[in-house]
């Protein structure tokens, strides 16, 4: 049975499937980058769908906004617009990339293999609120919260810093 649901599903999974192997294809890190920017908008979709609204909200302006600007700022910065994947032979750690790659989709997969209730859970109603993730975040996670803002202080003035010598 089709459900407008499923449709709406599929119109959001479909491009950010094709935008998520067009982040691994691109040739040039720009079109890289744009295509990771409309892989985070069709995810922000999914979350909608998800009645996640507050995840999918920060995501586009976190990772769609913030997090791609400061990527676009680094590519631009260090001029890689047209840089070019040349063929390379396998190293050792490419082959450790695979291994551990392999390992995590079998722990993945014997996880999913455990549920016993199907994977269905039963939430409050005020589950991914604002006041709710407000809440957990200032009282259970405020000290990652407040390492989290220092660390990214210290990224901003280094990009300065870095950025200060080329200007």
């Amino acid at each position: 049975m089709i459900t407008a649901e499923k449709v709406a599903f599929f119109v959001f999974a479909i491009p950010l499937v094709l935008t998520a192997a067009g982040v691994l294809w691109a040739r040039s890190p720009v079109y890289a980058a744009m295509n990771l920017v409309a892989a985070f908008f069709f995810l922000a979709g999914i979350y909608v769908l998800l009645s996640a609204h507050l995840i999918a909200f920060m995501q586009i302006l976190v990772y769609a906004g913030a997090v791609m600007v400061l990527f676009l700022f680094v590519i631009m910065l260090l001029s890689l617009g047209e840089a070019r994947i040349g063929t390379e032979p396998k190293k050792a750690m490419q082959y450790l990339g695979v291994l551990g790659a392999v390992a995590l989709a079998s722990v993945l997969v014997s996880a999913i293999a455990r549920v016993s209730d199907g994977g269905m859970r039963t939430v409050e109603n005020t589950f991914g609120t604002v006041k709710a993730v407000g809440n957990v975040l200032f009282t259970e996670f405020l000290l990652p919260f407040e390492a989290t803002s220092l660390l990214l202080l210290v990224a901003i003035v280094g990009a300065v810093v870095v950025a200060k010598e080329r200007i």
